[in-house]
């Protein structure tokens, strides 16, 4: 018989050790619950992230959409090298298969045993892989990849963009819509038994479908592209420039025809680019002083606000004071009583400053002057501000306004002439097609739309922001005339007959740490054409390191190229 002290003490420590049990127990299901619940999910619960395909792109050809950047499958060939038991085989396969594709000493990496986890091999194609996979060796695996193929080479490389290695959309098209290529990643998330078998029942499973990129559809034709920048290439060949642009811009919609730059590059080499700069599209990244083009947006503004009229007259003695300052003629000799046609055909300075004098008191570029070019320079035609276009890269350029401290009458003057200002092509070529196309401007675009996963259904994007009325449709005609007047008076004869072209030249010094380089200049031309409306602008711009390049002499003939090109690939009849 237990004594009942003895009885009390066995009591005693049975209650402790089941109280140990139930604070364990508490401690490991209550405090620890979300610490051994993780270390089930990391062991029961497998993901797997489902890429999505990287959208691709589709420029015009006339009016049907064709791909023009594309994906291909690649494959990734890795050994293990603890498993890899006929290294002098694989190395031998690879030698005859791969090619350029096969990393640089093979045997090291298979020999590499504290890693399990060598490439050998990269982009190889769908055949590459199947040769080495059919002498089925030991250790040896592949990852299937995706990258950009590009069927027309090195055609408007600075409009697509490239794909880096990290699988993110650089410059271009490629940077700017980065996002909507490349779609976003599904999940297939699963509890498995001991045996990695999916189960079908579990709150944790997820079967997220991955979400494609959007396949664009570029308003960039191929035809246009292609002749733009051939004939570019020409001309710089011609002139001896070693950069230029070309931008042809539909003036009825604001959509980019083509962008052309040089120098350029291949995107599916992008790697092999020793200066980055070739990355760049000038047409909307690289600001620059416009010079004479401008001197259609003053004549505009004057025709616009009933300052001028085509056959108004001024005094040209060649030279204009403003403030402390003497502007001159870049063109001698056109002096006495002429008419701002006259000023417009020979591009003089003093004609656009009298222009702007016209626009305060008649004799002075006052604030009333100021504040009216500033409305319609920046508020009207959008000059110095970005303009939302859907590529990357994009700059704003700057115009002074009369309310800053630099923004006074010399300044306006010379922007009355195309100085003191930093502008982008693109800007130049939406504000020129709006007052030539009755006046109304249209938003840069040059994304048309998008198209389905299997070619065959093609969406339209909706229609940018418009404003109609920036001039009116009285001003835009004058000023349509007397641009088509510019260019006859000296550039006819290299006009097809019969049709309605137009052109200004223009020349631009170089600024460089903030001063003017007379030994530098940059030439450009801008111009329509068409028949009873203008279907197209384009706008050339020529330069190179300490090189005088002028507009009439090297820019003009480039775009005078491709506007009689344009009349035939647009079919346009001219007038009898």
């Amino acid at each position: 018989m237990i004594p009942k002290s003895r009885s009390k003490i066995l009591a005693f420590i049975t209650l402790g050790i089941m109280a140990v049990f139930v604070v364990r127990l508490f401690y490991l299901q209550i405090i620890q619950h979300d610490y051994y619940v993780g270390l089930a999910n990391k062991e029961q619960l497998k993901q797997l992230v489902i890429p999505p395909k990287r959208g691709e792109i589709y420029i015009m050809d006339g009016s049907t959409p064709v791909k023009a950047v594309l994906n291909e499958t690649v494959y990734t060939m890795f050994v293990d090298p603890v498993t890899v038991k006929n290294p002098s085989g694989i190395i031998d396969t690879l030698r005859q298969v791969a090619g350029g594709n096969m990393r640089d000493d093979p045997a090291g990496l298979i020999a590499t045993k504290d890693s399990r986890y060598q490439i050998l091999a990269t982009k190889l194609t769908r055949t590459q892989a199947e040769l080495i996979k059919a002498k089925s060796y030991a250790g040896i695996g592949f990852q299937e990849e995706s990258q950009r193929v590009y069927p027309e080479g090195q055609l408007a490389a600075q409009v697509f963009g490239f794909v880096d290695y990290e699988g993110k959309g650089q410059y271009g098209i490629e940077g700017g819509l980065n996002d909507r290529l490349t779609g976003k990643e599904g999940l297939l998330q699963s509890v498995t038994d001991v045996s990695n078998v999916p189960l079908t029942i579990g709150n944790n499973n997820i079967n997220r479908p991955a979400i494609n990129g959007d396949n664009v559809v570029l308003t960039v034709d191929r035809n246009v592209q292609a002749y733009a920048e051939k004939a570019l290439a020409a001309g710089l060949q011609k002139s001896g420039a070693t950069n230029g642009s070309v931008m042809v811009m539909d003036p009825q919609s604001g959509k980019i025809m083509a962008m052309a730059n040089l120098p350029t590059y291949k995107p599916a080499e992008y790697n092999t680019v020793q200066d980055a700069a070739a990355f760049n599209n000038s047409t909307i990244s690289e600001p620059y002083e416009a010079g004479s083009d401008i001197k259609t947006l003053t004549v505009a503004t004057g025709l616009d606000k009933g300052v001028i009229e085509p056959d108004s007259t001024y005094n040209n003695t060649d030279y204009i004071t403003v403030g402390d300052k003497v502007i001159s003629n870049a063109t001698k000799g056109q002096t006495g009583n002429i008419t701002i046609q006259h000023a417009l055909n020979y591009s003089l300075n003093t004609g656009m400053v009298t222009v702007a004098e016209r626009l305060g008191d008649g004799v002075n570029i006052n604030l009333n002057a100021r504040n009216t070019m500033y409305q319609y320079f920046h508020d009207k035609f959008r000059l110095g501000q970005t303009t939302g276009i859907e590529l990357a890269n994009e700059a704003k350029g700057t115009i002074i306004p009369p309310t800053d401290p630099d923004g006074g009458a010399v300044r306006y003057s010379n922007m009355a002439f195309g100085q003191g200002m930093d502008v982008t092509i693109m800007q130049v070529c939406a504000a020129f097609s709006t007052i030539i196309n009755g006046g109304t401007y249209y938003t840069p675009s040059v994304v048309g739309g998008t198209m389905s996963d299997d070619g065959t259904n093609f969406t339209p994007a909706a229609a940018k922001p418009s404003q109609k009325n920036v001039i009116s449709q009285v001003a835009s005609d004058k000023v349509r005339n007397m641009i088509h007047e510019a260019r006859s008076t000296f550039y006819a004869g290299t006009d097809r007959p019969g049709y309605f072209i137009g052109g200004k030249t223009g020349t631009s010094q170089t600024l460089i740490n903030g001063n003017y380089d007379n030994n530098q200049t940059i030439g450009t031309y801008l111009g329509f054409g068409g028949v009873d409306q203008p279907k197209y602008v384009i706008m050339v711009e020529v330069s190179g390191k300490n090189m005088n390049l002028v507009g009439n002499k090297d820019a003009m003939p480039i775009f005078t190229d491709i506007s009689n090109w344009m009349l035939n690939y647009l079919k346009l009849q001219p007038k009898g």
